[in-house]
C-alpha cells in the first residue's frame, strides 16, 4: 500500500480555538508528545490507537476524544488503511486545568450529539464569515464537555428567557452589518454566552447566527433586485466577501445572487 498523507491546518478568528487540523494518514504514527492546549479529536474514517498516561485508548464509532494539556500521548493507525481525523486545539479559556484529571481518566466520550456538534463547528470554522455560528456552537460544546467531565445532579433545563432573547435580537438588528461576537453580546447583555444561545433559540426557534444570516440575506435580496452588483451587496449587508454571500444565499434561497436578480425575460429559454 502506498502511504498517503493529506494535511490542512489554519488558525480561525474565533477566541478559544488555537488551531484547526485536518489530516488523512495511512502509515504515520505520532511519537509521545504533549500540547499546552486541549486536543478535541474526531475520527471520520478508520481508528486511531493511542496511549495516554500509560493507558491504551482508541477512537471507534461516535467517540469524541478529549486529550488534556501537558499529558503525554502518542497515536497510530489501528487499521491497515489508516485514518482520517479532524482536530480542534482549544485553549484553557474553554476548559481550565481543573478538568485535566477527569479527562485523563476518561478521554473518550461516546456521545453522538457532541460528535455532531463538533462536526458542525468544523464546518463553521471552515466558512469565512461564520464566526458567530462557530462561537455559538463552541459555547454549546464547551458546556457539554464540562458536563461530561464534571457531572452533577440532574436538573431541569431553565425555561427560555424572553427578556434576554429579545435584547439579543435587538442587538443583532442594530449590528446587522458590522456584526457582534458572542462574547461581546454576553458582556453587553450581562448574560453567559451559552445562556444567550439557549434563550434565543428557545424563544424564537432559530439560533442567533441563523437569525443574523437570514436578516442579512433579506436585505441582500432587496439590494440585488435594485440592481446593485453582488460584490457591493456583500459589503453592504455584512458578509465577509462576495463568495461568502453566494454560499449563504444559495444555501437559503436555492440559487446564486446573479441568477436570483435576473429579469424574467433574461431567464426565458430561446425558442
Amino acid at each position: 500500500m502506498v502511504a498517503r498523507q493529506e494535511v490542512s491546518a489554519w488558525r480561525p478568528h474565533v477566541p478559544g480555538v488555537v488551531e484547526v487540523f485536518h489530516a488523512r494518514f495511512t502509515e504515520h504514527s505520532y511519537p509521545m508528545h504533549v500540547h499546552d492546549v486541549w486536543t478535541l479529536l474526531i475520527v471520520d474514517d478508520g481508528v486511531v490507537r493511542y496511549d495516554l498516561n500509560r493507558r491504551e485508548h482508541g477512537t471507534p464509532g461516535d467517540t469524541v476524544s478529549l486529550l488534556p494539556p501537558q499529558v503525554p500521548h502518542n497515536g497510530s493507525p489501528a487499521t491497515p488503511h489508516g485514518f482520517r481525523k479532524r482536530v480542534l486545539y482549544l485553549d484553557l479559556t474553554q476548559l481550565d486545568e481543573s478538568f485535566i484529571g477527569a479527562a485523563v481518566d476518561g478521554p473518550d466520550l461516546v456521545d453522538p450529539l457532541l460528535r455532531r456538534r463538533v462536526g458542525q463547528l468544523h464546518a463553521a470554522l471552515a466558512d469565512r464569515g461564520g464566526e458567530l455560528e462557530a462561537q455559538s456552537r463552541l459555547a454549546l460544546i464547551r458546556e457539554r464537555l464540562r458536563t461530561h467531565l464534571r457531572p452533577g445532579p440532574v436538573t431541569r433545563a431553565r425555561p427560555a428567557d424572553p427578556g434576554v432573547a429579545r435584547s439579543l435580537r435587538e442587538l443583532l438588528d442594530e449590528r446587522l452589518v458590522q456584526g457582534v461576537t458572542l462574547d461581546e453580546a454576553a458582556r453587553l447583555l450581562h448574560a453567559h454566552p451559552t445562556h444567550l444561545v439557549r434563550a434565543f433559540s428557545g424563544a424564537f426557534g432559530i439560533a442567533p447566527h441563523q437569525y443574523l444570516t437570514a436578516r442579512r440575506l433579506d436585505r441582500a435580496r432587496r439590494l440585488l433586485l435594485d440592481g446593485q452588483p453582488a460584490g457591493e451587496v456583500a459589503a453592504a449587508t455584512g458578509f465577509y466577501d462576495q463568495s461568502h454571500l453566494s454560499r449563504s444565499f444559495k444555501r437559503l434561497v436555492g440559487t446564486t445572487p446573479g441568477r436570483f436578480a435576473r429579469r424574467p425575460e433574461e431567464s426565458a429559454p430561446v425558442s
